[in-house]
This record gives structure tokens, C-alpha cells and sequence, in this order.
């Protein structure tokens, strides 16, 4: 004979447990959705100071060269003013940080410190 299972030895999720569970995974779908511009932004800027190291050998120059690429890649969080040109022995160090803001709900923000530099890749000594 087949036993039949009562209902309070039975498991499951209520609808108010799945409720509860969309409401999280919508909340980190739309957060990690509004991180993605942030994140393309800053890897931007890397690439950018990674370019314009070899541009140039006064600092006008380098500020110059990333203001050229920075307005190619739509860069707005950082200028060239904001960019601390430093020389290492004979190598050129760029260094550069800025916060981003990110608007969740109406009084609810999250901000994100970037920060970065040349002079921290292991392996572009010799270039």
C-alpha cells in the first residue's frame, strides 16, 4: 500500500516566502544593473592612463593626450586635472582616484571609491 504524506510533514515555500524571495533577487538584479555604467567607466580610465603613460613626456602633454582620449570614450567622472602625474627613476607614474555616486532609491545612494595607478602593474617596468 501506498502511504499518503500529511500535510505537516510536508516542505515547501510559502507564497509569502516566494514573495519575499523575488523581492531580494529583483533588488540585486536592479543594483547590479545600475553598477555595470560604473564598472565600464573606471575600466575606461584605466585603459586611457594606460595609453596616455607613453604620449607624452611633459605632464602637459599627458594631460593633454587624456583629455583627447577621454572625451573619445565619454569619460565625465574624471579630468585631466584630476590625474597626479609622479616620476619613478625613469618611468612615468599616473595616479588617479574619485568616488561614484549611485542613485538606488530617492534617498538611498551607494558610493564606490575608484582609485588607480601606473605604477602598480607588475610587469610594465621595462616599457
Amino acid at each position: 500500500m501506498k502511504q499518503v504524506a500529511f500535510p505537516r510533514l510536508q516542505r515547501g515555500i510559502s507564497i509569502f516566502g516566494v514573495f519575499l524571495l523575488g523581492v531580494v533577487v529583483v533588488t540585486l538584479v536592479v543594483t547590479g544593473a545600475k553598477l555595470i555604467p560604473a564598472i565600464t567607466e573606471y575600466l575606461a580610465i584605466d585603459r586611457v592612463v594606460q595609453k596616455v603613460k607613453y604620449e607624452g613626456n611633459t605632464v602637459g602633454d599627458i594631460r593633454q593626450a587624456f583629455d583627447r582620449h577621454a572625451a573619445i570614450d565619454n569619460i565625465r567622472s574624471i579630468s585631466s586635472k584630476d590625474l597626479e602625474i609622479t616620476k619613478d627613476g625613469d618611468r612615468i607614474v599616473i595616479s588617479y582616484s574619485y568616488p561614484y555616486q549611485i542613485k538606488l532609491f530617492d534617498n538611498v545612494r551607494v558610493v564606490i571609491d575608484f582609485a588607480g595607478s601606473t605604477g602598480d602593474r607588475p610587469g610594465t617596468q621595462g616599457r
